[in-house]
């Protein structure tokens, strides 16, 4: 439960018949906030945090309340009505000390004690606002969670291995974290991201730790810029925490990698809720770091299911945005045809918050360029409790599979959704649709050339094995991938061209799958589609390849686990995954969001639990 519901810096006591503040109106020990130049009237919290705002920061704050209780007693015919009247929230049309005391409740703001386990941003943000906690103090509990978690036998059943989820910390974590206590105590919260510790895939460059892409060929590739998503995140105030593990180049959904192992030996990620299973890919470390607690919030990228395979495996939240509206400058690319990067967390709240932290046109990725007039001022505004009642959402009934468990929570998931107000409408099968769900990845024809173009504009110079011919030449990578790499280091530019060119085959079934799923969402009326993101520690046919082959976003968020009963993967945790119109984030976020606060389906890894 988020804490800003149940703020404990205002205490309310009834006297003689009438609310009295007692402990007066606890403020923070910080300075008020004042909107840096970036920010200046940007909204990044939610609606209920910003509804009652009377100073026009964007949220409430003790400024606020001290110009509630100058203006005690004040009604419409009161000088300066208009700028307090949001505050009459019982509307009576008298500001009362009522009023004052549920103003100081949308205050982001908790002075009692603040567990890191499974904390949101906004908790986090609460203590720190609070001075109960502070970044330095998150940023090192963080990496002492790694320390004692991620490399360590801590399954101990058959089959257990370590998590393996981080390839590398940063070494400046410490400083940034104190960079932004100091923001902090002398602006107060000027991002819902300050001092936030955040992990990233290792295939993101970053100033202060190498981007290997899990590939120990690549250990030297320290690069001389962030990639642009990290600079938004640093931009935005978060502490860039850790590099997390994957499957090397992002090639599938194993994480497998050879990152710090000897040559000829290579490291799988686990899940953190059964050791002797995957994390998923090729983002399965930012998917075990997250729902693990060994960072704040993570960020993955998504070709052909790499965010969404390993947040169903973990019981996370996962957005995979459409096709330009995050650049992919200064990340490894696989398919650029395809390729997006987007966060993995453990509630839609904090998705929302971190996916507004990366967003924004970039010339060195043109595609990025579709998306101006189309990206909310916050996507963290479109988080309604009620979000799904009135809409209409499709789902096709082969896509629901045969396994008992994702079968079971599909029926639950279906039901939620019509409790909440939403309609249920069945989408008839098409070839047109068959074609797009079985068009294949890009990622054979496409890698050598993205590559290459990555490997011009962003390798180290230092480091020696510049092409696929190199890597396969140090016998430093995932050695059973060789027939894989032969493979793509093999296409020819003609062949690439003849797939990925401006008339190119995959090109051409991309956009057809685009216009062919939008017409179909605009004939039948749909907010969005609906199915299940996959099995217990699997995929569910081809579900997964709708969104990559028309380029629209998608979310996934967790609808529950395996039990006993199924005779699958007891405790298995499986997704809805939701699909909506090119750039339409914001809808699919507020419809996760109501299905998130309805079902609270997520657990948390009984393993990994606090540190004693």
């Amino acid at each position: 439960m988020h804490r800003q519901h149940q703020r404990r810096g205002v205490a309310a006591v009834t006297v003689a018949g009438g609310l009295v503040l007692a402990a007066a109106l606890a403020t923070p020990a910080v300075a008020e906030p004042v909107p840096s130049a970036g920010q200046a009237g940007a909204a990044f919290l939610t609606p209920y945090l910003t509804e009652l705002d009377v100073t026009g920061d964007r949220q409430v704050t003790a400024a606020d309340l001290d110009v509630v209780a100058a203006h005690l007693g004040a009604t419409p015919a009161s000088p300066g009505w208009a700028d307090v009247a949001v505050a009459d929230v019982d509307g009576d049309g008298t500001l009362t000390v009522a009023d004052l005391a549920a103003v100081a409740q949308r205050m982001v703001y908790d002075d009692g004690p603040f567990e890191l386990v499974e904390a949101s941003v906004l908790d986090m943000q609460a203590a720190m606002n609070a001075g109960v906690t502070t970044s330095v103090a998150l940023t090192q509990a963080y990496l002492d969670r790694i320390a004692a978690y991620d490399r360590t036998l801590v399954d101990t059943g058959a089959g257990g291995r370590p998590l393996s989820s981080v390839i590398a910390v940063s070494d400046v974590a410490l400083a940034a974290a104190a960079a932004a206590d100091a923001e902090r105590a002398a602006h107060g919260m000027t991002s819902a991201l300050l001092g936030v510790p955040v992990a990233v895939k290792d295939n993101y460059d970053t100033l202060d730790m190498p981007t290997t892409g899990g590939c120990g060929c690549w250990t030297d590739n320290q690069t001389a810029t962030d990639a642009t998503m990290v600079a938004g995140l640093r931009d935005a105030g978060a502490v860039i925490l850790a590099k997390a593990s994957l499957d090397e180049f992002a090639y599938g959904f194993v994480s497998e990698f050879s990152t710090g192992q000897p040559v000829g030996s290579t490291v799988r990620v686990a899940s953190p809720y059964a050791t002797s299973r995957s994390a998923g890919g090729s983002s399965g470390g930012t998917g075990a770091a997250i729902a693990a607690n060994l960072a704040g919030i993570g960020f993955g990228t998504d070709t052909g299911g790499s965010i969404r395979v390993p947040s169903s495996y973990n019981q996370l939240v996962g957005v995979r945005p459409t096709v330009g509206l995050a650049s992919r400058d200064g990340i490894i690319p696989l398919a650029l045809s395809q390729d997006t990067g987007g966060p993995m967390t453990r509630s839609v709240l904090d998705a929302a918050v971190a996916l507004d932290a990366v967003v924004g046109v970039d010339e060195a990725d043109p595609a990025t360029a579709a998306q101006t007039g189309r990206v909310p001022e916050s996507y963290t505004a479109a988080l309604d409790p009620e979000a799904l009642d009135g809409t209409r959402i499709g789902y096709v009934a082969s896509m629901v599979g045969t396994n008992r468990t994702t079968v079971r929570l599909w029926a639950q998931a279906r039901a939620a959704l019509e409790a909440r107000g939403a309609t249920l409408v069945e989408i008839p099968s098409s070839p047109e649709l068959t074609a797009v769900l079985n068009e294949p990845s890009g990622s054979t024809n496409e890698f050598r050339r993205d590559l290459a173009a990555y490997v011009e504009r962003h390798l180290a110079p230092q480091v020696q094995a510049r092409t696929i011919e190199d890597i396969l030449a140090t016998d430093h990578f995932v050695t059973s991938r060789r027939g894989v790499y032969e493979q793509r280091a093999a296409v020819t530019d003609e062949q690439y061209d003849a797939w990925a060119g401006p008339t190119g085959s995959h090109t051409v079934a991309l956009a057809t799958g685009r216009a062919y799923v939008t017409q179909l969402m605009d004939d039948l009326d749909l907010d969005a589609i609906a199915y299940p993101g996959g099995v217990p520690y699997g995929t569910q046919g081809t579900n997964m390849r709708l969104s990559p082959n028309t380029g629209l976003p998608a979310v996934t968020v967790p609808m529950g686990q395996a039990t006993a009963e199924d005779a699958t993967i007891p405790g298995a945790g499986v997704n809805l995954e939701l699909v909506g119109r090119a750039f339409d984030e914001g809808t699919l976020l507020g419809l996760a969001y109501d299905f998130e606060q309805t079902t609270r389906a997520r657990t948390t890894p009984a393993l990994y639990g606090p540190l004693g």
